[in-house]
């Protein structure tokens, strides 16, 4: 979320940023209005408090001195009855509060560009040269089924459009990149974790998936805990950005333990609403897909830093590839709803003759870890904080596109990166 006290104190800065993302001041005028409001009902409601609590002190001393008790009783219970009606006017404010803090994105940072879509998005920089073909390449969902590395009727039989089946060596090269992507990670600094990829809603709301991308999500109804018999609202991880960044939720981290940099294999689900009619064939858009996920929670003095290791680091894993791919400054008006800087990677696939992504870097500087809580002591000793990142490195089912694309032969078969090769032994 953004930081309620410089919405009130720095009006046009915020407004500012959130321009250029297409939120209108008319809105944050009424979010100010709405916090104003709260904060003088609640400051009313703890002076009320105050004169409540100092009556009733005042008891022992009546009795003591044998004085009549009963119009003090009678001023507090009508003290009584006014912290209750104030009560319940803070927590209606606060409930406007929230539900409208909730829905407003995170203010672009200085390196982020204006621009009104993905169409202003700025190139940095080309990293390794396309191949050139003496054939026609062929698309990926064509080499995947004259080479029967992925079923797509089988995996619509078994669920839906947007499944696929992974078979022979399809599966093992899915299973190869994962183990591959992980190691790589490791030896970069990132430390591997294993997340459940069911969580709680609160969990998805430290990330800002809930509750604006609810109907993006997988979500399990009517789970009920057999030993309490409570009902509890549960959903399928989008990607274990949401897990690795909420490992610490309400927690309060000393800074050297900062940064804290992990790495994360899971299957990922999303019903990609508003996706229709594109990517209809293979898989570059499905339902479920896997993904080894980078993660980072550090000091706000480090966080650009950090971000530009972890560009480095998922750029590094497709040269080892060699896959030839481009850096690309994503515009304001193409951030995701949690960032506040990012850098997409897009990988070239000769079949399609064009890049398409394969990782998000994004900083998110304090916005999740003030939903979240996430927070750290600094030299001061006081509690502030911290800034969470997040990107893909790689989405695995991408990078087997990239790879039976750029890898394939004028007969269709496919070669196998050597870097593979000991990972299918």
């Amino acid at each position: 979320m953004i930081d309620l006290k410089l919405l009130v104190n720095d009006f046009e800065s915020i407004n500012e940023g959130l321009s250029k993302r297409n939120i209108q001041k008319t809105l944050l005028e009424e979010l100010k209005e709405i916090a104003l409001n709260f904060k003088q009902k609640k400051i009313a409601l703890e002076e009320i408090q105050a004169q409540r609590n100092s009556k009733a002190k005042l008891f022992a001393q009546y009795k003591q001195e044998g004085k009549d008790i009963n119009a003090l009783k009678e001023e507090c219970d009508t003290l009584k009855n006014k912290v209750s009606l104030y009560e319940e006017e803070v927590k209606t404010w606060e409930e406007k509060l929230e539900k409208l803090l909730k829905t407003l994105p995170n203010i672009p940072d200085s390196n982020t560009p204006f621009g009104k879509d993905e169409e202003e998005n700025v190139e940095i920089k080309k990293i390794l040269t396309p191949k050139e073909f003496s054939f026609k390449p062929k698309e990926h969902w064509e080499l995947a089924e004259k080479n029967g590395w992925i079923d797509f009727e089988r995996g619509v039989k078994l669920a839906k459009s947007r499944f696929s089946v992974f078979c022979g060596m399809g599966a093992k090269l899915e299973r190869a990149l994962i183990n591959y992507m992980l190691d790589f990670n490791a030896k970069h600094g990132f430390s591997e974790v294993a997340t459940p990829v069911i969580v709680n809603s609160q969990t998805l709301f430290g990330t800002g998936q809930l509750p604006k991308f609810e109907n993006d999500l997988f979500k399990i109804s009517n789970f009920v805990d057999e030993e309490s018999g409570k009902g509890h609202e549960l959903y399928l991880i989008p990607t274990a950005e949401v897990t690795l960044t909420n490992l610490y939720a309400d927690e309060i981290l000393q800074e050297e333990e900062l940064p804290l940099m992990m790495c994360a294999y899971t299957p990922c689900f999303r019903k990609e609403a508003g996706s229709a009619g594109r990517d209809t064939r293979g898989i570059i858009r499905q339902h479920q897909f896997d993904k080894v996920e980078l993660v980072a929670i550090t000091t706000q003095e480090d966080s650009q830093m950090m971000q530009e290791r972890m560009i480095a680091c998922a750029s590094s894993l497709l040269s080892s590839l060699n896959l030839p791919h481009r850096l690309v400054q994503l515009c304001s008006g193409d951030l995701g709803f949690s960032a506040s800087n990012t850098v997409d990677i897009e990988v070239w696939l000769p079949g399609q003759n064009c890049y398409r992504e394969i990782s998000s870097i994004s900083n998110t500087r304090d916005f999740q870890a003030r939903r979240a809580k996430i927070r750290y002591k600094n030299s001061q000793k006081k509690n502030i904080l911290a800034h969470t990142l997040n990107g893909s490195s790689l989405a695995v089912g991408r990078t087997l596109v990239a790879i039976m694309e750029n890898y394939q032969k004028e007969d269709g078969s496919i070669e196998i990166p050597f870097v593979l090769e000991p990972y299918l032994r």
